[in-house]
């Protein structure tokens, strides 16, 4: 029997490697390549006479990213925005996605769902236009354009995906927890402290990882209603288009991949992506 057993295991194993080895060599070619792609291209240089591609290694497109004071400006000003963006979809979304979870009736739970999902199915550039008619002078707010502009453009945008993490982590938490605590005398502000936050704070992370990284790359939002300011995206547009700097707009793009990188090393040491 034992046997038997390991040969039906080894046998399952083979199978799911199988059933994998389609998606895992596309994850590897269409994603991985085109990082290693772009990663490479950054060390590249543009001939400003010809227009071509010098395909010679070299630390110039870094060196300006670095030392030029306009860049620093800009990474630091997306990062800001980025920061903002995930503060106002977790104050917005959290009370909306308890109340989903713990207040509404099961039918009633179903259809805010569907709510939630349908701005989802809306065109990225109608709502953003939308926005944009909203904040013109005349419209409905009439604040203008710029980064405030941006942050609440954005912060509608990327909404539903801080609400619904928040939500299934919430649909996990049990009543009977909340219960308990009630009945033993704790305050609202303490059961939210002690059990509904922590419990709920890895799918918090979850959500803000797809708020932070949507808004760090964005750059159409900003064209629409961002005014004269600039963020990561739009250097690396403008570059691709205008300026015809393919390097150089690869190396502004590492930026974002590296911020990344160091968001999720920071929520790891949290706990949280272990218990997602």
């Amino acid at each position: 029997m034992t046997r038997v057993a390991a040969f039906l295991h080894r046998k399952a194993k083979v199978r799911l490697a199988l059933l994998l080895s389609a998606p895992l060599a596309w994850l590897g070619l269409a994603y991985l390549g085109a990082l290693a792609a772009l990663f490479v291209t950054a060390f590249y240089s543009v001939d400003t006479f010809t227009g071509e591609l010098i395909r010679t290694f070299t630390w110039a497109n870094f060196q300006d990213l670095v030392t030029g004071e306009v860049y620093r400006t800009i990474v630091l000003r997306s990062v800001g925005v980025a920061l903002a963006v995930t503060a106002i979809d977790l104050v917005v979304a959290f009370p909306m996605a308890f109340a989903m979870a713990k207040l509404a009736s099961p039918r009633t739970r179903r259809w805010l769902v569907i709510a939630v999902l349908t701005p989802l199915w809306a065109s990225y550039l109608v709502k953003a236009y939308a926005w944009r008619v909203m904040l013109s002078s005349g419209g409905l707010l009439g604040w203008g354009f710029g980064l405030t502009a941006t942050v609440l453009t954005l912060a509608y945008l990327w909404l539903p995906y801080m609400i619904l993490p928040i939500y299934a982590g919430l649909e996990r938490l049990p009543n009977s927890m909340l219960e308990a605590a009630g009945d033993l005398g704790a305050r609202a502000w303490r059961v939210f402290r002690t059990i509904v936050w922590p419990l709920t704070f890895p799918a918090v992370i979850a959500g803000s990882i797809f708020t932070f990284s949507l808004s760090l790359g964005d750059y159409i939002a900003v064209k629409i209603v961002g005014g004269r300011g600039q963020l990561i995206g739009n250097v690396v547009y403008d570059n691709i288009g205008a300026a015809n700097n393919l390097p150089f707009a690869a190396a502004v793009a590492t930026v974002p991949v590296v911020v990344m990188l160091g968001y999720l090393a920071a929520v790891r040491r949290t706990g949280a992506l272990e218990n997602l």
